[in-house]
């Protein structure tokens, strides 16, 4: 089978986005305690299959939807979410729930008394937490496997895996078991599930959404993992703001990002294409698929695509060495070494391999980040956008390990999927949109990367793409309920 772009729509059955739940709750065209239902029993029907869900919550979900839809017969407006059930990825607190940062370590821990900043936000919105969704260990992996829960597999493809570290929500979302689901992104976590799974998902500007917690590398932020570019956006508008809690978030700003992704002007903006972003190595066939879509982009928003390129260096290495806090962080005194057997052997080598890293080797990590900011701050200046393949593969076994092996070439760890990280590094947007299928019918994404704090020109970029070249919203056979 040869390279494909999108054909007719494979889904079976055509679900409401997130957005035409709400409006109807809204309008009291729908009950929200219905719309509940209705996907607790998609949950129910699917979720053996795929392991996207680690724990729900019906009767919690159930009784906030009789909430909201009591708000709506008060004559009240229960918010933006109204009704929209979502699923929350399992590194982030969701009141009533266990948090087990997908460990053994944790996984035995009750229910937390409070929601993340940012659940909190969807949940003021009218949003509907229905259950947790499956992560690697402390979000350390691009595929999603745990001892204390398996492997969570794609609906996409058999065996297959919808990525990581914020995987659950991908499967979750693509195989039509929740319209949405929460994730975080400290190197790729939203974007390379959304490639994977044929999904949208934004990494914003490092601040735009305030997240709890200590945090080493400063690299991660929270986001959604949705079907369409309006669902991105509205989920911004809701959840984007300052919060005292977050000393890093950004200030609030007039800006309505589901009117600018309809509006915003695009024309003449300057556009670099990389297919490697000058240090990696990228399948032929995913490179193929996203040159295409990001030359049917340039010409449907009228980018002036020049013909300079991308060198980042190593990103890879240095994102490896930036966050080796942030695993440290992720422990409470006295797991390590006492609890060593019982974290994957990722993890704990990790925490081996860092457990004596000194302070002279961490600042000179610093340094080479802040000259990769320098670098990227240059090339931002040079253009508004940069185009490139989200991941290097499509989606590899569920099981993992990631392949080693790319184009023919032998390449070290992280290198399946390492065009992400940069973006991270150094707190710029970034959205991963769906370019095509691959002959074995797997999703593809291309990312739009842009200058730090314009938010809004990704996502109205995506949304061009969207309209020029539609993707299917589900991966194929999902949509029925029980």
């Amino acid at each position: 089978m040869g390279l494909t772009t999108w054909g007719e729509p494979l889904s079976g059955i055509e679900q409401p986005t997130a957005i035409e739940i709400a409006d109807g709750v809204r309008k009291g065209e729908l009950s929200a305690r219905e719309v509940v239902d209705d996907y607790l029993g998609r949950i129910d029907a699917g979720n053996g299959a795929l392991n996207a869900f680690v724990h729900v919550d019906a009767a919690g979900a159930r009784d906030q939807a009789d909430r909201v839809d009591a708000r709506v017969a008060a004559g009240e407006d229960p918010g933006p979410f109204a009704g929209v059930p979502f699923g929350v990825k399992d590194l982030e607190h969701c009141a009533g729930m266990p948090t087990s940062h997908g460990s053994t370590v944790y996984a035995d821990r009750g229910p937390v008394a409070a929601d993340s900043i940012h659940v909190a936000r969807l949940r003021a919105a009218g949003g509907i937490p229905v259950g947790k969704t499956a992560a690697p260990e402390f979000g350390t992996l691009s595929f999603t496997r745990t001892l204390a829960f398996g492997v969570t597999t794609s609906p996409w493809g058999e065996g297959r895996t919808p990525g990581g570290s914020s995987g659950g929500s991908a499967a979750a979302v693509a195989a039509g078991l929740v319209p949405v689901s929460t994730a975080s992104d400290g190197g790729g976590s939203t974007r390379i599930p959304a490639s994977f799974a044929g999904l949208v998902g934004m990494k914003p500007s490092h601040g735009r959404i305030p997240i709890e917690g200590p945090s080493g590398s400063q690299t991660a932020v929270a986001g959604l993992l949705t079907t369409t570019v309006a669902e991105a956006a509205r989920h911004l508008d809701v959840t984007a703001g300052p919060d005292a809690r977050d000393r890093l978030s950004l200030p609030s700003t007039d800006l309505n990002y589901c009117n600018l992704i309809e509006t915003l002007e695009t024309a003449g903006l300057r556009a670099r294409w990389s297919p490697d972003l000058g240090f990696g190595v990228t399948d032929p066939e995913v490179e193929s698929l996203c040159r295409s879509a990001a030359e049917e982009l340039a010409d449907a928003a009228g980018l002036a695509v020049d013909e300079g390129v991308v060198d980042l260096g190593d990103p890879v290495r240095l994102w490896f060495q930036a966050g080796a806090a942030d695993l440290w962080l992720s422990l409470e005194p006295g797991m390590w070494p006492q609890l060593a057997d019982e974290f994957t052997p990722f993890v704990r080598r990790g925490l081996e391999m860092t457990e004596g890293l000194a302070m002279p080797r961490y600042a000179d990590t610093l340094r080479l980040r802040e000259d990769l900011q320098d670098h990227m701050a240059a090339l931002f200046d040079e253009v508004d956008v940069v185009l490139c393949p989200t991941t290097a593969v499509a989606a590899f076994a569920d099981k993992g390990p990631p392949p080693s092996v790319i184009a023919g070439q032998e390449l070290g760890m992280g290198m399946a999927t390492p065009y992400t990280m940069p973006a991270n590094l150094c707190w710029n947007p970034a959205v991963s949109v769906p370019a095509g299928l691959t002959g074995d019918g797997l999703p593809v994404g291309l990312q739009i990367v842009t200058q730090r704090h314009r938010d809004e020109v990704p996502l109205r970029l995506a949304r061009i793409l969207e309209q020029v070249r539609p993707w299917p919203r589900h991966a194929p056979g999902a949509g029925a309920s029980s």
